[in-house]
């Protein structure tokens, strides 16, 4: 048992023959040459200010506790840097190099191509421990880095073969490092609580240099990270001196140990000086006392280790040597990466999604024989259906395990079919549903998860945007998402302010996910599996009102089912009710593109103008079929665009503005919006919930004033 006063101020048990004290001073040697070119580089870049041009962070005064880790992680391992981490990503083996084409936003930068800011890594290299896509949301690579040990979990779990282990079997661990200061986070304490409740294989070292920019630790919390740890039940945690890097080699092979043998959770707080300037743009000197840097220099990590050497008895010659040949080895890597070519403009538009799984529409979508079912019966049997093909999907969220299976019963008798390990319950937490998925997907577990309403995605709006939107890009391709995120959405019959909400305009300002939008059995089934197929994070809209047809007008959402290989790709819209060749001739005709609701709104009002409406659902808001649109929008020179969202600076309105560039020419009218009114809310009252929304009277009103043009 880990105590919260644990100190480790040993390397090793000493040792009891030649080799192992020769095997520890080599060990020595080695952390004492990174930590000099960890100091070089610093110095370096500080003396070329001009030339290092990108906000950066280096390690100074964090060296040993770094090192200390990097020495000790496997090529089978996980890891989640910070900012300042540059000392662990040279002990596990990176070069300065190879870390200089990042600061300089080169073309071959390893882990970015340019697009990413200084120690800021992703590699699944074979040799060296796997990163995952580093964000610099402080606190917000915890819940990804959570994820990954969640992963694995599972994975040992299912026996998978796709856990990576040690050449004995040994098994992966996780080291999620962060700053004392991003502990405060609210997404840190629903990583620690879920860690803790599942009891995951992760080691959370925090690098306590008691500063957060300006903000001292003083300031900042009521209480350390170890102590913070302390109220998670459950969750191990130590302290060690940073600075000291036989105690912290010590501390972290205690932990790694701990961790990769019993599998439970442990937090490390490492206290460490800042040596170096919060970033280049923010120097050290604005706002800390000269008392303060001298207390911090005090306790430099590169002197305490020379002064270890020289009591081991290695010579102050083979220091010297050692210390120069850093100063000339650092130059000449830096000289050589100020050399190296910048991106090309061309490459700019790469990597944003991993390439499609599925492309073009396949299986059966209307079997002979099949049976109608309701939109909510045809999403559980995808989910089942995809669960038994796949063992590496699982499925989460707020009450959609066993005894409830979902508020809207989407995921019932799914925890009985697959076990609390694959289907299962969450706490109140949207930011671990969300943000876990990204550390899942890098262990290559295919996560299907579910936001219980629309309105409270909001919490988990910094993991989507932050982590899971810009993986794929900024790792350069490396990192895709792949995670089905399910919302229900859309109002109807009082569900009032907070289980009403229509979010597609907010989801779709962010770039680098996919949003698809259902509105029928067989959209929903073939949509479903080729979003759980692709390797990009894409989140499912199911309009509540819908899943039962319990909406009057709605019972066309209801179809016969299609067979389990039915897949329809994404970015395909469907022509859903065809005006009349006659009147399209005459110029009597209108195409009204909508989605959700907004199809059976239409189609209801198209009923009092046979032949003179056609309807486009477009089934998927990003990609989106703009051919389908544009084509459509030119054969009939008037256009309708209807949303349930609320209308101003909607998606909607966007959409029209790019219709009114492309079909200008064509166009007999102005493209004509129709969507809810401007309010902060949908109202609880029916009745007034009634006059906020579009319906088929209010889109009747508007195909007739549109057709008279």
């Amino acid at each position: 048992m880990f105590k919260d006063s644990t100190s480790v101020s040993t390397l090793k048990t000493p040792g009891n023959s030649q080799d192992e004290k020769r095997d520890e001073l080599a060990e020595l040697l080695t952390a004492y040459r990174l930590m000099c070119h960890a100091k070089n580089m610093t110095d370096i870049y500080e003396a070329n200010r001009l030339v290092c041009k990108y906000v950066h962070s280096t390690s100074r005064g964090h060296e040993a506790i770094q090192i200390a880790t990097g020495l000790q992680l496997r090529p089978w391992d996980f890891v989640s840097p910070y900012y300042r981490d540059e000392s662990m990503l040279l002990a596990m083996g990176f070069e300065p190099y190879e870390l200089m084409l990042q600061l300089l936003a080169k073309a071959d930068d390893p882990f970015s191509a340019g697009r990413s800011y200084y120690s800021h890594p992703n590699s699944c290299r074979e040799d060296r421990p796997r990163i995952p896509h580093q964000s610099s949301a402080t606190g917000m690579q915890v819940i990804p880095a959570t994820g990954m040990a969640q992963g694995i979990q599972y994975l040992e779990q299912i026996r998978s073969g796709l856990l990576k282990t040690g050449p004995q079997g040994e098994l992966p661990v996780v080291v999620c490092s962060l700053g004392d200061g991003s502990v405060t986070e609210g997404e840190v304490s629903e990583a620690f609580q879920f860690a803790t409740l599942k009891q995951l294989p992760v080691i959370y070292l925090v690098q306590d240099n008691d500063w957060g920019i300006s903000v001292t630790g003083a300031e900042a919390r009521a209480m350390d990270a170890c102590e913070y740890a302390a109220g998670f039940r459950g969750l191990e945690h130590m302290r060690v001196d940073g600075s000291d890097f036989t105690a912290s080699y010590a501390a972290m092979e205690a932990a790694i140990g701990y961790v990769r043998q019993e599998r439970r959770p442990i937090l490390v707080q490492a206290k460490v000086p800042l040596l170096g300037h919060h970033t280049s743009g923010v120097r050290k000197e604005w706002y800390r006392t000269k008392e303060d840097l001298e207390k911090h220099a005090a306790n430099d990590p590169i002197p305490k280790m020379r002064v270890l050497l020289l009591k081991h008895g290695i010579t102050e010659d083979i220091l010297t040597e050692i210390e120069n040949a850093a100063v000339t080895d650092i130059k000449d890597v830096f000289d050589r990466a100020v050399k190296a070519a910048d991106p090309l403009p061309e490459t700019i538009e790469e990597h944003v999604f991993a390439p499609a799984a599925i492309t073009v529409e396949s299986g059966t979508r209307t079997p002979v024989g099949g049976s109608k079912v309701v939109m909510v019966d045809a999403a559980l049997h995808a989910i089942e259906e995809i669960m038994l093909q796949y063992p590496e999907a699982i499925f989460f969220g707020q009450d959609v395990g066993r005894r409830l299976g979902g508020v809207f019963r989407e995921a019932a008798t799914l925890g009985d079919k697959f076990g609390d390990h694959r289907v299962f319950n969450t706490a109140i937490q949207e930011a671990y549903i969300i943000g876990a998925t990204a550390g899942l997907s890098a262990t290559g577990v295919k996560p299907i998860v579910e936001i219980q309403f629309a309105d409270y995605f909001y919490p988990g709006f910094n993991q989507l945007v932050t982590e899971i939107s810009k993986s794929c890009y900024l790792s350069n391709g490396k990192y895709p998402v792949q995670a089905l995120i399910r919302v229900p959405i859309g109002a109807y019959g009082g569900g009032g302010p907070y289980h009403s909400a229509s979010i597609e305009s907010t989801l779709l300002n962010i770039k680098g996910i996919k949003v698809v939008y259902p509105s029928n059995v067989a959209d929903m089934k073939g949509l479903l599996k080729t979003a759980f197929l692709d390797p990009n994070p894409v989140v499912m809209l199911e309009h509540k009102g819908l899943y039962w047809s319990k909406v009057p007008g709605t019972q066309d959402a209801m179809m016969i089912e299609p067979a389990a290989d039915y897949l329809l790709p994404m970015g395909k819209g469907n022509i859903v009710l065809q005006a009349h060749p006659r009147d399209i001739q005459q110029g009597n005709s209108l195409c009204i593109i909508t989605y959700g609701m907004g199809v059976y709104w239409a189609k209801a009002a198209a009923k009092a103008f046979p032949g003179n409406v056609e309807i486009v659902d477009l089934r998927t808001l990003f990609p989106l079929d703009e051919e389908l649109v544009f084509n459509t929008v030119n054969k009939h020179g008037k256009c309708l665009l209807l949303t349930e969202e609320q209308l101003h600076n909607s998606f909607t309105q966007a959409l029209g503005g790019r219709i009114q560039k492309e079909c200008f020419k064509q166009l007999d009218a102005p493209v004509y919006t129709l969507g809810a009114m401007d309010l902060p809310a949908v109202p609880l009252n029916i009745g007034l919930e009634a006059v906020m929304l579009p319906d088929p009277a209010k889109v009747e009103a508007v195909i007739k004033e549109l057709l008279a043009y």
